[in-house]
């Protein structure tokens, strides 16, 4: 996994409106690039929606938001749609760029093992270094967490 201070690496997705987008076209601003599990479940909607409830806050400070799932276009358009969601959404249906940062990882859940993305968020700088790594994520206050040490 990328450490504070490694050069970010760059990547090409897909936006769910198949538009696509590279990570070096941000290069200047500060981005804070999120991975997370699935659209429209619980505890990643409570993160997609704290980071849009300080949307505004993010621009000010010159950060651009990218959401990364492995979900596809259509899904990741009906959950920017239902949720107002004004940022960024990649799909990572290949897990390429997960699996680039390193957060397509085994998990367990009751039990069962099973691969899936840890929710990770990397803060890259205007020179394209990460300044910061979140693993381990607590949805609920993660925006305001990362607000605060932007």
């Amino acid at each position: 996994m990328l450490k504070e201070n490694d050069m970010a690496l760059d990547f090409q997705a897909t936006l769910d409106n198949g538009n696509t987008l590279k990570l070096s076209d941000f290069q200047g601003k500060k981005i804070v690039l999120y991975f997370y599990p699935k659209d429209d479940t619980p505890g990643c909607t409570t993160e997609a929606c704290g980071f849009r409830d300080s949307y505004d806050d993010f621009m000010a400070k010159n950060a651009i938001i990218i959401g990364v799932s492995p979900d596809g276009e259509k899904t990741h358009a009906q959950f920017r749609a239902k949720y107002n969601l004004q940022f960024f959404l990649l799909t990572d249906t290949e897990h390429t760029i997960c699996e680039l940062y390193d957060v397509w990882k085994e998990k367990n859940m009751y039990g069962r093992k099973y691969m899936g993305v840890m929710r990770t968020t990397f803060i890259i700088d205007e020179s394209g270094r990460v300044s910061k790594v979140f693993e381990k994520v607590k949805p609920a206050n993660h925006a305001k967490e990362i607000l605060d040490m932007l």
